[in-house]
């Protein structure tokens, strides 16, 4: 099982490679106040001086460190084939690339230097972490991240809301549910206000994942001691209360090895704390996390297997939905075109693959409009819209016989089987007119035989008895001027029967006529626009679209792809590629690691 720590720091590295931390992967995270200990926790962990160190805000980026054990033997060999390293502990940054660090002090620096490139060199934190390994013999495998310690007032150039900035900085790390919280409180603050222990408590109810640290054991009041913290009978933590010695700022001062601490710590314990002395200090400390990591990682990895196997097959669909670069262009326009046409074609006769649900579409919608749109709207036409009976018997009175004849003639057949009720209704007007004067039948509104075909003899003599009839109104008394201004145009009365009944002639005539041009055009006008217009188009689509696009001065406009399709479309391969690694590297753990 000790393998599993340097399989979540490979998994580690594969997706830093990418920028991305979409995987909650099983790490340490160290929590506390500003001051409470929590860098020289990780200083004695690793057994060497490498972190800033200081009063106030010194870890100002989160630190990602990464304890690899390697045996004394391999620590000879190095990281590589191509960077040997001729020393036993080094480190290695990831911003750094391959650069190889075998003097601490040369980390230390590096990591401020990296932290004031991005938070500047004042007081003022960054979200932006920091990923350091170091390789040493005398460490145990394990993943650490170092946080910001809690402040409550501004400092410096530090923004007003620095406070809750670093909370919100801690609750993203230990929001992680695959994370174990060290939190770390001093041992000369009442423990009952530790923030760090708040904090944990937030997102760790239960206490599940929670492992609390007692530093500066050695600083405690005279007369005080721990004992009861470290027993757990002041607040009680499932994963334990572990109390270690820092070292002071003194003995950092006077360059005070690790080792020298660890030695006297060891010693104070055993004075101070004899009965506890092997359950806390640095060394048990060590050995509690690297067996709380394993089991934590080994709960955590049948989860991880399956959301990495998830997330790589939704990459795999989002880089398929992107396509693939474009070579060949000529090619691809002419793919282009072709399948365009063809779906349009498709989806005009009905038969495209992708049948849409929501609306109706292509042949399926000019149909709908032919049948019900347009029928719809002609029928609502009504053929004597705007007409009133006056206003027909003024049309009769201003036109006259021959010429709604020769219009009639011009426009209608008189043949139509619709026709035919119509005429008859004229026939029998003509028979009952017929009886009556000659008078009457050349009267100013003409003769309605004239309406059906007649003969030409018929029409000869119709013509000579109309003529005389037709000169009289025409012909004024002489030395009497006639003002047809004057005459008076009747707005409304009683029609007499005669005028009723061509009125009713002229109505019906409307309405035949009317029903046999809507007919026509109901009929015409769908014909005319699918053989003229969709046909049409069907036919010559391909042809029109290649004559007008396939041209070797369109191509780069017309198949240039956006730099952001095509960065997003790295940025799914790359997230693939590192997901599908990651997926090997799990699938290498052999079952008797997890036991």
């Amino acid at each position: 099982m000790e393998a599993l720590i340097p399989v979540i720091n490979k998994l580690q590295d594969v997706f830093n490679t990418v920028g991305a931390d979409i995987i909650q992967l099983p790490q340490i995270v160290v929590v506390g106040t500003q001051s409470s200990g929590k860098s020289s926790v990780l200083e004695s962990l690793v057994g060497r001086d490498l972190l800033p160190r200081g009063t106030g805000v010194v870890t100002r980026r989160p630190l990602i460190l990464q304890l690899v054990h390697v045996s004394p033997e391999d620590g000879r060999k190095g990281a590589g084939d191509e960077n040997e390293v001729d020393a036993a502990e080094w480190g290695k940054f990831l911003h750094t690339k391959n650069k190889i660090y075998t003097d601490f002090d040369e980390i230390r620096q590096e990591i401020e230097n990296e932290t004031e490139r991005i938070s500047g060199n004042n007081k003022g934190i960054s979200p932006e972490p920091i990923h350091l390994k170091i390789f040493s013999s005398n460490v145990v495998n394990l993943t650490l991240v170092d946080l910001p310690g809690m402040t409550k007032v501004p400092v410096g150039d530090q923004p007003k809301d620095i406070e809750l900035q670093i909370r919100e900085l801690i609750l993203q790390f230990i929001s992680n549910p695959n994370s174990i919280i060290l939190a770390v409180t001093a041992a000369n603050t009442d423990m009952a206000t530790s923030e760090a222990l708040k904090i944990a408590r937030e997102v760790d109810p239960d206490g599940r994942r929670t492992l609390a640290v007692i530093t500066k054991l050695d600083l405690m009041d005279a007369g005080t001691d721990a004992m009861d913290v470290l027993m757990g009978r002041v607040i009680p933590v499932k994963l334990g209360i572990i109390g270690v010695v820092n070292r002071s700022q003194l003995d950092i001062n006077n360059k005070k090895s690790v080792a020298d601490s660890i030695r006297d710590e060891y010693g104070f314990l055993q004075k101070k704390y004899p009965s506890l002395a092997n359950r806390n200090g640095t060394k048990y400390l060590a050995r509690t996390l690297n067996r709380l990591l394993m089991h934590h990682i080994r709960d955590c990895l049948p989860e991880l297997k399956t959301r990495i196997n998830v997330l790589a097959a939704q990459y795999q669909s989002l880089l398929n939905s992107y396509g693939e670069p474009v070579e060949d262009k000529s090619a691809t326009l002419l793919q282009l075109i072709t399948k365009f046409a063809t779906e349009y074609c498709n989806t005009i006769e009905g038969t495209a693959k992708y049948i849409e649900t929501s609306e109706l579409c292509g042949g399926a919608r000019i149909c709908y409009i032919f049948h019900e749109t347009f029928g719809r709207t002609l029928e609502s036409v009504d053929p004597l819209g705007g007409l009133n009976t006056i206003d027909i018997l003024t049309a009769i009175r201003n036109a006259t016989v021959h010429n709604l004849v020769a219009i009639e003639l011009a426009y209608i057949n008189t043949k139509h089987p619709d026709f035919a009720d119509a005429c008859g209704l004229m026939n029998n007007n003509i028979e009952t007119s017929s009886v009556g004067s000659d008078a009457s039948q050349e009267s100013a509104t003409g003769s309605w035989r004239g309406m059906l075909k007649p003969s030409k003899t018929e029409e000869a003599s119709a013509e000579e008895k109309s003529k005389p009839a037709a000169a009289l109104p025409a012909s004024p008394q002489k030395g009497h001027a006639v003002n047809l201004l004057d005459v008076p145009v009747p707005v409304a009365r009683k029609l007499s029967a005669r005028e009723q009944r061509d009125c009713e002639v002229i109505e019906r005539l409307i309405k035949s006529y009317f029903l046999i041009v809507r007919k026509n055009i109901q009929d015409s006008v769908p014909k005319a626009v699918m053989h003229f217009l969709v046909n049409h188009v069907k036919d010559t689509l391909q042809s029109e679209l290649v004559g007008q696009l396939y041209k070797s001065l369109l191509l780069d406009d017309l198949l240039t792809e956006s730099e952001d399709m095509a960065q997003r479309r790295k940025e799914a391969a790359d997230m693939l590629k590192a997901l599908q690694r990651a997926s090997q590297i799990i699938a290498e753990i052999r079952e008797t690691h997890l036991w």
